[in-house]
């Protein structure tokens, strides 16, 4: 059995290839969580690359400039508002990001900063223009949307980009002609065009295809996160003695005498709006530090190369070689279960736990966790003419079987510090006697003795130490494995 799911599988093209054109083999089964990081266009040596900088920054001044205008509907929609590029499989939403796009609250948050705080935009005096700069304030514009943003106005080089692949390397049994929308912007009518592609065709849709060296995880070189964490050092920078003093000052006045991270957040915000030029300071900081920005991308992305497409292959193989896990349907509650078992047999005694470490840690992240069993459960024979939507949804997806019944599948973290809350509502479910579905199957993964105790310790306080719907994973390291059959 041929599983597919990433982009390679699914169009009949070596990986190799894919990693020869310079870009990320994506799941087309559910997003990553990669994105785009405009300061990696600006930092780039690639000329190509500087040009897309140029050229976003350019359109974001003349949103600049549109923005005191009372505009009609209309434009507002035409220049401010874009629709989610789902084409490239990436983002933060656990539930997928179909649909989500930049709309009114985008529009009102440029709209509001852009004569505010952001109100020198374009014309910093000693820093170049960033797009990632106006996701540096609490009620600015959010890193994900960034990223979103990003790949609209870089749709039209990704499309060219995909198609010069797709046209090389790709069946044309699997390709097709797509109108993409909004790909270059006539700053004399002021209006977006489209242009025709031939593109990979899944289902009704097309695929993108996003190069490595644009892509980062988790945070963006310029970003809120950033500057909250080295706001000391952005203070500790201002030349002016007066000033810096009187920064300090208005910081201290601002926390209580405990302060926990939010009201540290809203302290910085407050020096913030009264000394906005400590962003241009922090935007300095970071351009001075850039080469370190596509080391620790590359970094990044290799680590997510290796937990979602490295070790999740080898998983999946181990799966498919020792276990009935891909025979096994998932139209009934006790199919459901025995496919967790599976996956405990795999992990605990086939070696299947060293796929869950990267260079000797284990996963910290649950939605990583959720997300690379997510792809293994709906890995499958799928070719790419079928219409793809199994997999795209909650990362604790549902599992449904006939009179309208359903069980929801959560994989969880034994660290997750959340993790009592959520066994609480499993404990009143089955306090609920006129529920109408089976209660959620619940596997967890622990990492050490520590974590298996205080999982117990948790079953046993809320009285579900004898469920049957909580299965404990030991995802420990080991010495060895002993090669027992599957279940």
């Amino acid at each position: 059995m041929k599983l597919k799911i990433y982009f390679s599988g699914y169009f009949g093209v070596n990986p190799a290839d894919v990693a020869k054109h310079g870009a990320f083999d994506i799941s087309l089964i559910n997003d990553l969580p990669l994105f785009l990081d405009p300061f990696l266009l600006f930092n780039s040596d690639k000329a190509e690359y500087k040009e897309l900088h140029d050229q976003m920054i350019k359109y974001m001044i003349f949103l600049k400039n549109q923005s005191s205008r009372d505009l009609p509907t209309g434009l507002l929609k035409a220049w401010f508002f874009f629709p989610e590029v789902k084409q490239n499989w990436m983002g933060f939403s656990k539930s997928g990001n179909s649909g989500r796009g930049l709309g009114k609250d985008f529009a009102s948050s440029l709209k509001r900063n852009f004569f505010s705080t952001f109100r020198d935009f374009g014309e910093e005096k000693n820093t170049s223009t960033h797009l990632g700069k106006l996701t540096l304030i609490k009620n600015g514009v959010g890193k994900d949307q960034i990223s979103d943003f990003t790949c609209n106005l870089i749709k039209g080089y990704l499309a060219e980009y995909t198609q010069k692949f797709a046209k090389q390397y790709i069946d044309p049994k699997h390709l097709s002609n797509f109108m993409v929308d909004k790909v270059a912007f006539n700053y004399e009518t002021e209006s977006w065009s489209a242009k025709q592609f031939t593109l990979p065709k899944l289902g009704n849709d097309f695929v993108l295809l996003t190069p490595i060296d644009i892509l980062t995880k988790d945070d963006a070189w310029i970003s809120h996160n950033g500057f909250i964490e080295d706001f000391s050092s952005v203070v500790a920078a201002v030349d002016n003695d007066e000033l810096r003093g009187k920064m300090e000052r208005y910081l201290a006045k601002q926390l209580p005498i405990e302060p926990n991270k939010s009201d540290r957040e809203k302290a910085i915000a407050a020096v913030v709006a009264e000394y906005p030029q400590l962003l241009d300071m922090f935007v300095r900081l970071r351009e001075d530090a850039s080469r370190e920005a596509t080391q620790t991308s590359a970094e990044k992305i290799a680590l997510a190369q290796q937990l979602f497409v490295n070790n999740l292959s080898q998983f999946i193989e181990l799966l498919n070689s020792k276990t009935k896990f891909f025979n096994t349907p998932t139209s009934s509650y006790d199919e459901g279960m025995k496919r967790v078992k599976y996956l405990q047999h795999v992990i605990e005694k086939q070696d299947g736990y060293r796929l869950f470490y990267v260079k000797g840690k284990p996963i910290s992240r649950e939605s990583d966790l959720q997300i690379m069993f997510k792809l293994t459960w709906f890995a499958s024979e799928f070719s790419a003419d079928a219409e793809v939507n199994n997999g795209r949804g909650p990362a604790d997806f549902l599992v449904s079987y006939g009179s309208g019944s359903k069980t929801v599948i959560e994989f969880k973290l034994a660290k997750n510090s959340q993790l009592e809350k959520n066994l609480l509502n499993q404990a009143e479910i089955y306090a609920d006697a006129s529920r109408t579905t089976t209660p959620p199957i619940k596997a967890i993964l622990f990492f050490s003795v520590g974590e298996k105790s205080k999982v117990q310790k948790l079953l046993i306080k809320h009285g579900l130490n004898t469920s049957k719907d909580i299965v404990l994973i030991d995802a420990s390291a080991k010495d060895s494995a002993s090669k027992a059959d599957a279940p």
